[in-house]
């Protein structure tokens, strides 16, 4: 992976790429089918105001749209490219094993997008401790700030490639 992602832009591995095109083509196609049925069954129960399943299924089409503009939003903005094979310094869509302020955490190094169904805890390149430890070599150090304004001492102990 050459190619670091823009400020605005998130990395993806082509098969988290692929698993969310298809779910924005399920959402923008039959999923908007299905709400509307939902939708169009829920008012023909009659008076609005006091129709929980209508009420519901409106609920249900707002997260949807919003779901929807996420993904178009990130698929139009992804950098598309494999992990990283190189486990000697940390990048995106690496596994990171790091002491942070002295406790041992294990954690994939971009999107939560990337992480699909792993039970893998996700920090953003972006978030401090992401920014802190970007391009670190194991057994290197760094410390960040926490938003109380402390300063956290991290030491990168291990890093893998993802293989989700």
């Amino acid at each position: 992976m050459t190619d670091i992602p823009t400020e605005d832009a998130t990395w993806l591995s082509q098969e988290a790429y692929d698993r969310l095109s298809k779910e924005l083509e399920y959402l923008t196609g039959q999923g908007r089918i299905d709400i509307a049925a939902k939708i169009e069954a829920a008012r023909e129960e009659g008076d609005l105001k006091e129709n929980g399943g209508y009420h519901a299924a409106r609920e249900e089409q707002g997260k949807q749209e919003a779901r929807i503009r996420q993904l178009e939003h990130l698929l139009r903005h992804a950098k598309v490219g494999d992990a990283p094979t190189d486990t000697d310094k940390v990048a995106l869509g690496t596994v990171v094993e790091a002491e942070v302020a002295g406790k041992k955490l294990r954690f994939l190094l971009g999107s939560r997008e990337i992480a699909g169904d792993s039970d893998l805890s996700v920090y953003s390149e972006k978030s401090p401790l992401g920014a802190a430890i970007m391009g670190l070599k194991v057994g290197e150090k760094a410390s960040y700030e926490a938003p109380n304004g402390k300063e956290i001492d991290v030491k990168v102990l291990k890093v893998e490639p993802f293989k989700g």
